[in-house]
């Protein structure tokens, strides 16, 4: 016993001696701690059941890491999914009522004693299942003139219809200038009517699809989203418009055609996009909420009756208005017989200033207050005469 404790003295005091407190402290306790996990790893990996355990945890943290990226992956390849799904959808359910219109123009020309034949294409939708169409009124209506030619108004207007080769004769019911719509119709029956949406509601940025006939290639489409809304655009004849803009290519053709939600819903009538060097995707198309009462009117009457006051002016800036001693406002260049204006006492030279309070100093914010009357509504206008401002109350008649 006494040999055995002395030398088990020497085991412990002879490191003392040879060592610093850092062996003591650290290196003991760290040699020993792997020491004791490899026996203890070594032990459990002698024991079956324990060794099963370790393993299938192991693979368990590596299928989940995998897992966890799949689906990551996965997640980004369900959205383009969905995506593709809705184009198809939405195409599947707005083609039915999409057509493709053919027009014949009478072309008179200085260099041709006989008249000539001339066509142009565009698009319409649906609007009833016995044949009633929306299109745009420059497709069926553009009969115009120069030095050199004269071309007719439409002398026939033919339709196809999605999936269908026949050519069927339409009829022009109504057109409008103003917003460029018309209606025309074919005699059939059993169409699929296209589903208004609600354009009041569409936001920039959601999913647009254009329907048409871009350069007479029947049934096509193209994707996009909503650029902008209520964007004013003046066409080329000086015309304004509010209109939704989209990067949906519209090309010839599309006129006429149907831009569509993610609900395969339309939202609007395609009329016109900006083209030139540096411009892309810049399409046009007329909110259908607006076109509603229109094309009802030209069903109905075969045109659009608006209330009339009957003056044609002149917007002053504020420089002409200075320099003539003048309020900013409209000034009235003439007055027409027998119209409202005139029963209502306004003279050329007047200035007006305010309709119903609110202050005017165009002619089309004039034209846009008074499109929220009916014919036969009064309206109030303040008139600047002679400098006196005076209140006049107009009957407004209709339009002739």
């Amino acid at each position: 016993m006494e040999e055995n404790e002395t030398s088990y003295k020497k085991v412990i005091i002879e490191p003392e001696k040879k060592s610093s407190g850092f062996g003591k402290s650290v290196l003991i306790p760290f040699a020993s701690g792997i020491i004791g996990a490899s026996l203890v790893i070594g032990t459990c990996f002698g024991v079956p059941s324990i060794r099963e355990k370790i393993l299938v945890t192991e693979t368990e943290t590596a299928q989940t890491s995998t897992a966890n990226s799949s689906t990551s992956i996965n997640s980004n390849l369900v959205s383009l999914s969905n995506y593709s799904d809705t184009g198809i959808g939405v195409a599947a359910k707005i083609q039915p009522s999409v057509v493709g219109i053919k027009v014949e123009y009478s072309v008179n020309t200085l260099f041709s004693r006989q008249p000539t034949t001339a066509s142009a294409e565009g698009s319409g939708v649906i609007i009833s299942e016995d044949g009633y169409i929306l299109t745009n009124n420059h497709i069926v209506n553009s009969s115009s003139s120069s030095s050199y030619y004269q071309l007719s108004e439409a002398t026939r207007v033919s339709v196809f219809l999605y999936g269908d080769e026949t050519s069927y004769e339409a009829e022009i019911i109504g057109t409008d200038s103003q917003t460029d719509l018309a209606v025309i119709k074919i005699d059939k029956t059993g169409l699929t009517a296209a589903t208004l949406g609600d354009s009041d509601s569409v936001q920039v940025g959601e999913f647009a699809m254009a329907a048409g006939n871009p350069l007479g290639m029947q049934n096509s489409i193209t994707c996009g989203v909503i650029s902008a809304v209520n964007r004013e655009v003046t066409d080329s004849d000086g015309k304004k418009y509010t209109l939704i803009q989209t990067d949906a290519a519209i090309n010839s053709g599309n006129s006429g055609g149907a831009l569509v939600n993610s609900n395969g819903e339309v939202i609007g009538i395609n009329t016109l996009k900006l083209s030139g060097t540096g411009i892309e995707g810049m399409g046009f198309a007329i909110p259908i909420n607006s076109t509603k009462d229109i094309y009802q009117q030209l069903i109905q009457y075969s045109k659009v009756k608006r209330p009339y006051i009957g003056i044609s002016g002149l917007d002053l800036d504020q420089e002409t208005a200075d320099k003539n001693n003048l309020p900013l406002g409209i000034y009235i260049r003439s007055v027409e017989d027998f119209s409202a204006a005139q029963k209502a006492g306004i003279k050329a030279g007047d200035v007006i200033t305010k309709a119903n309070g609110e202050s005017v100093s165009t002619i089309d914010e004039l034209n846009t207050i008074k499109s929220n009357y009916n014919i036969g509504d009064e309206m109030e206008l303040t008139i600047y005469r002679d400098g006196k401002e005076i209140e006049i109350t107009v009957t407004l008649a209709e339009q002739p």
